[in-house]
């Protein structure tokens, strides 16, 4: 077995992925990422998923999410925690790590609360180019928060949408939002409910914090041929769509074992049919069947799409020069002698 060459874990801090992905362009790191989705989601069944480990308090979530291919495992840590902005912290934290099946050694530690906000828009538009009906312009953004920017800007990129509808109920989420938006060059509409924002539009996308089962988007919002991109229920006892428009829709989940108790239909029976994204990337399912056809992705986030954002931004952050050595892993002159770490006597120069 040849010995694999000891290095020190390359490493992605927060501000250099903001660097790397300003540096980029947002929408052609978009693109890219969801390309990297797409192909692992295509060979989905070289993957050993599960779904991922949740540790509940009242105050939120914290979360490991594991995957392998067999070449590559990696998780990522992820918390949800929705009163956080009080804190002056972010409702989500993330940090992942990507290694070496074949040794266990950590090739990649990266920070993952920027990448997870890039991770979830491409996917969520990744999906809706499989599910929407064609010349889709307009988008209602429910809950303007942190991912809502990222969302839009990947509907843009993906999808050539321009035209969003902001509703929050925290009217400074929507302002910066909305400055945001012009900035980039959209066209942008402030609504006074969700109602009004849902009015006229191609996808309506509900991406709110709040850990409780709401009802966000109920039937008579929902027109026949509208796509919904349901992001923000992504825990259990956490919803954001009323159960009968779910009933009347097509459903498109990432990993149903995990939907099942996560996602939107955790309000629906276990016999309700679900189809998961990869049937409808790989080519064995349409994402929509006709034009008034109602489509509802239920996302809540899967751990195979962290192991494509990692491997896509090591990737990047290695051609440009946006690694960091650290040491996390000691390197010994003797694999069996640990103890030489601490050892005064030895003083082993490698580690």
């Amino acid at each position: 077995m040849q010995k694999p060459q000891r290095t020190a874990t390359p490493f992605l801090g927060a501000r250099a992925a903001a660097e790397l992905i300003a540096g980029q362009g947002l929408e052609n790191c978009l693109r890219g990422m969801a390309k990297s989705i797409q192909n692992d989601f295509q060979r989905w069944h070289a993957f050993q998923k599960s779904s991922r480990l949740a540790s509940h308090s009242e105050a939120g979530v914290i979360e490991l999410m594991p995957i392998s291919d067999g070449v590559h495992y990696s998780f990522k840590y992820v918390n949800g925690h929705p009163n956080n902005g009080e804190l002056g912290l972010p409702t989500v934290m993330a940090f992942g790590l990507l290694a070496d099946v074949r040794t266990g050694l950590p090739v990649f530690l990266s920070e993952l609360t920027l990448t997870t906000a890039l991770r979830t828009a491409a996917t969520s538009a990744l999906a809706a180019q499989h599910m929407v009906r064609k010349g889709c312009k307009r988008m209602a953004l429910i809950g303007n928060g942190a991912q809502s920017e990222f969302q839009a800007m990947a509907f843009h990129a993906l999808l050539g949408i321009d035209t969003f509808h902001l509703f929050d109920i925290d009217p400074q989420a929507t302002r910066k939002l909305s400055q945001h938006l012009y900035a980039a060059g959209m066209n942008v509409i402030l609504c006074e409910s969700i109602f009004d924002a849902v009015q006229e539009v191609d996808v309506i996308t509900t991406i709110t914090a709040d850990k409780t089962r709401a009802t966000i988007v109920t039937p008579d919002m929902v027109r026949p041929g509208v796509h919904i991109n349901a992001v923000g229920g992504d825990c259990p006892g956490k919803t954001e769509l009323h159960p009968e428009v779910l009933r009347t829709a097509r459903v498109v989940v990432e990993y149903e074992p995990q939907t099942r108790v996560e996602g939107d239909i955790q309000q629906m029976p276990a016999s309700f049919p679900v189809l998961e994204l990869w049937q409808v990337l790989a080519g064995h399912a349409p994402g929509r069947l006709n034009e008034s056809d109602i489509t509802v992705f239920d996302s809540v986030g899967f751990a195979l799409e962290d192991f494509s954002a990692l491997r896509y931004m090591h990737g990047l952050a290695a051609r440009s020069g946006k690694l960091q050595a650290i040491d996390l892993i000691p390197e010994l002159h003797n694999p069996k002698n640990l103890y030489g770490c601490i050892s005064a006597k030895e003083q082993q120069p490698a580690c």
